[in-house]
């Protein structure tokens, strides 16, 4: 248990965490929490305006200069790859899930902060797949450039003509050449995936159909790796997301026409790639929300700045005077400290049970964090008036980010039917229980000369 100073507990960075987690920070992550505050304040919000001069200047589609260089500078200082776990071993910043939550979320704060300490998505996805799955000669040749910041990743999973919440309905054909069965032909359409236009992105990770005749549907897909210029394989546009193009990562749609690539390139073994992607949606799957969770707050910074701002006066009044807007501004604290608890719930449920047992806690952050992040921001944006709908402010890019959350890692329809689902399962045991109260009711009826009625 750690013992935090008053000093501590003022830190803006440590300020909002509740009582329960802050006991439960060691004095490493203590430290790294407020590292990573300082940077996110001052290497990074301040630089928002730099990094879209510099996109407009050199090219929606590379990777700003002032990004590559607070990534060399974030791995000097030791704040690069702390999203990684125990099992990395010397590689890894040895954080809890928890203490990782807390710096996720100062990330959050800027949308690509994360990006320059290499904890970004799909990254820290990527890279405990090909850690966890991948052997020796694939880790050496795929995962080490990505694990040094040297490159970047895409995962390929979704399809435009398949209901892709149902992954055993990917199509996306993966056939041995017949000549050269140590050669892979693949030819389908895939959504998503991160714009092969970035020059920094070199490898995609595909799910893909290998085995469409297997009586098992669980083992009809396999994961590959696919370089980026592989022959076959292009990117016919990018897709943007509610009007943004996300430059300069973005994402795209593809074609794989007679695409080869080496059976080498089969991650972990032909038909495992829902083993995979399991694997994959362990704590990348909340990430999101815990980065949203930050980004939402600094929304509502903004809502507070607008409330108070002696040059919007309507009637006389501050914004804020009214009581409408009173209201809302609670109502959005209470929410937003309530999505906190749902997230921080999550990582120390996979802490201490584990990834598969945290499989509710997590689903429940997926479920509500998003929908709710972006209710609030949209009251922000409501209480910036017409302004707030334009590029004055960052929300309406916050916003759009909230509302993306809400499909990346599979829409709320499917969390909430596994949620459902299992509670289901659980019906057979509050039935005994209330047989038994009404059991009960029973003996006491006759104790106290009480007349029976059903209930």
């Amino acid at each position: 248990m750690t013992q935090l100073t008053s000093a501590d507990l003022d830190h803006p960075a440590l300020s909002r965490i509740p009582p329960w987690v802050q006991e439960k920070l060691s004095p490493k992550a203590v430290d790294l929490i407020k590292r990573v505050h300082y940077w996110v304040e001052t290497e990074c919000i301040p630089a928002e305006p730099i990094v879209k001069a510099q996109l407009a200047k050199n090219g929606r589609w590379k990777t700003p200069t002032l990004i590559h260089e607070l990534r060399t500078k974030a791995k000097k200082e030791g704040l690069f790859n702390l999203f990684l776990p125990k099992s990395f071993g010397k590689l890894s910043p040895g954080l809890t899930n928890l203490e990782y939550s807390c710096c996720a979320e100062i990330m959050g704060r800027c949308y690509w902060a994360a990006q320059t300490m290499n904890c970004h998505a799909p990254e820290t996805g990527n890279i405990e797949l090909l850690a966890k799955y991948c052997n020796e000669e694939q880790k050496q040749k795929w995962l080490m450039p990505l694990l040094n910041g040297e490159s970047s990743s895409a995962y390929s999973m979704t399809e435009p003509d398949r209901a892709s919440s149902d992954a055993t309905q990917i199509n996306c054909r993966i056939t041995r050449d017949p000549n050269d069965p140590e050669t892979l032909i693949i030819n389908g359409r895939k959504l998503y995936g991160n714009a092969m236009w970035n020059d920094d992105l070199q490898v995609y990770i595909l799910m893909a159909c290998s085995d469409p005749d297997n009586p098992n549907q669980w083992k009809r897909h396999s994961t590959v790796i696919v370089p980026k210029n592989t022959p076959g394989f292009r990117m016919v546009r990018n897709l943007t997301i509610m009007g943004y193009d996300h430059a300069p990562e973005g994402h795209g749609e593809y074609i794989y026409e007679n695409a080869r690539i080496p059976a080498a390139n089969i991650i972990l073994g032909e038909g495992r790639a829902f083993e995979i992607a399991q694997g994959r949606l362990g704590p990348g799957r909340i990430h999101h929300c815990m980065r949203l969770i930050g980004q939402t707050e600094r929304a509502y910074e903004l809502a507070l700045i607008r409330a108070t701002d002696p040059n919007k006066k309507p009637r006389g009044k501050f914004i804020g005077e009214f009581d409408s807007n009173i209201e809302r501004l609670a109502s959005m604290r209470l929410k937003l400290d309530s999505l906190r608890l749902v997230v921080l719930n999550a990582a120390y449920t996979m802490d201490v049970h584990g990834n598969k047992a945290g499989r509710y806690a997590i689903a429940q952050s997926k479920i509500l964090v998003p929908k709710t992040a972006a209710d609030i921001i949209d009251e922000c944006m409501q209480m910036y008036g017409g302004q707030g709908l334009t590029q004055h402010t960052a929300l309406p890019e916050m916003w759009t980010y909230a509302r993306f959350v809400r499909i990346a890692d599979g829409p709320d329809a499917a969390h909430r039917h596994q949620v459902g689902r299992d509670q289901l399962k659980t019906a057979g045991g509050f039935r005994d229980r209330h047989e038994e109260y009404q059991r009960r009711y029973k003996e006491l009826c006759g104790k106290w000369d009480v007349e029976y009625e059903t209930f």
